[in-house]
Formats: structure tokens, C-alpha cells, sequence
């Protein structure tokens, strides 16, 4: 079997996901479309990636489903936005865990605490399940922020997924 080959059509559907989200910057450009960001240049700016592979890696997203362009005028012409498609807001616990898994085998420079996801509504921290410890329930997506410590005093409500029609 060649080691090159594809994984879409592999029958683990790990090798798959990986196909899908695997590269270098996937997993980086769906954290900021998590948290709202919607626009090439904000992803550039906050991502410091050259624009041919930020291109091609937001093609790629948009041809996998995790996002959708949609249109927004700016500047006098109109441009694309890259909204989340459900796919790609179902990436969020695969998030969750890899900063709990950075946070306890990594460490960054300057390194000031994890990220805490809490409950918007309340403030609480969210269990590794996603339940707020408050209210005893399972919160959506769109009732979740993330507090960065690296990012002081900033409180950022998770995106929530545009409803695709196909």
C-alpha cells in the first residue's frame, strides 16, 4: 500500500478525519472560525500565513463542508466570507481536546493558563463533557465562550454554524 495515497476513502474513519483536518493549518483556521472570525484578512492577519496557503486550505475547507463563502460587500466590490458550516462547528470538542492535551504536554512561551471554556450565560466552566457545572446541562455551541488568557480581559462567544441548504 502506498504511503502517499489518499485517506478519504480509507475504511478508519480516524485516517479519514485526518485526510480532512490533518495538515498544518486546518485545525488552526477552524479555531478562529470558532470564535468568529469570518474574513481572509482577519484569518491572515491573526494566523501570519502567506495567502496562497491560507487560500488553498479555506478552498479545501469549503470543498470538505467544515465552511461556506458567502457573500458580503466591502470596500465596493463584493467579497467572501467563510461562515462554519455545522461539520465544522462539530469540531469543537476535537478542539477542546487538543487544548486540554496541549495544556498538559506542551508548554508556550510566556504561557499564562489554559483556555477556559465556560457557559456564556452563566460564567461556570464547562466540564470535559461539555455540561455546565452550574446548570447540570449540555451546552450548544452557540452558548459557549472562550476565555484566553493570553488575550486579557477578552471573553469570546463560540460561533455558531450557518444552516446549509442544500
Amino acid at each position: 500500500m502506498s504511503r502517499d495515497r489518499a485517506l478519504a476513502n480509507d475504511p478508519c474513519p480516524i485516517a479519514r478525519a485526518v485526510d480532512v483536518v490533518g495538515d498544518r493549518w486546518t485545525l488552526h483556521i477552524l479555531k478562529h472560525a470558532n470564535v468568529g472570525l469570518t474574513r481572509f484578512d482577519q484569518f491572515k492577519r491573526e494566523l501570519g500565513i502567506a495567502d496562497n496557503i491560507l487560500s488553498a486550505r479555506l478552498t479545501r475547507l469549503v470543498d470538505r463542508g467544515l465552511l461556506v463563502k458567502t457573500p458580503y460587500s466591502g470596500t465596493g466590490r463584493t467579497r467572501q466570507e467563510y461562515r462554519l458550516t455545522q461539520a465544522g462547528a462539530d469540531l469543537l470538542p476535537v478542539l477542546h481536546a487538543l487544548a486540554t492535551w496541549g495544556e498538559s504536554h506542551t508548554v508556550g512561551e510566556g504561557q499564562l493558563g489554559p483556555i477556559e471554556f465556560v457557559h456564556t450565560d452563566c460564567g461556570t466552566a464547562l466540564g470535559a463533557d461539555n455540561n455546565c457545572r452550574t446548570c447540570g446541562r449540555r451546552v450548544a455551541c452557540e452558548e459557549e465562550s472562550w476565555v484566553r488568557p493570553w488575550l486579557p480581559q477578552v471573553v469570546t462567544p463560540v460561533a455558531a454554524p450557518m444552516k446549509v441548504v442544500s
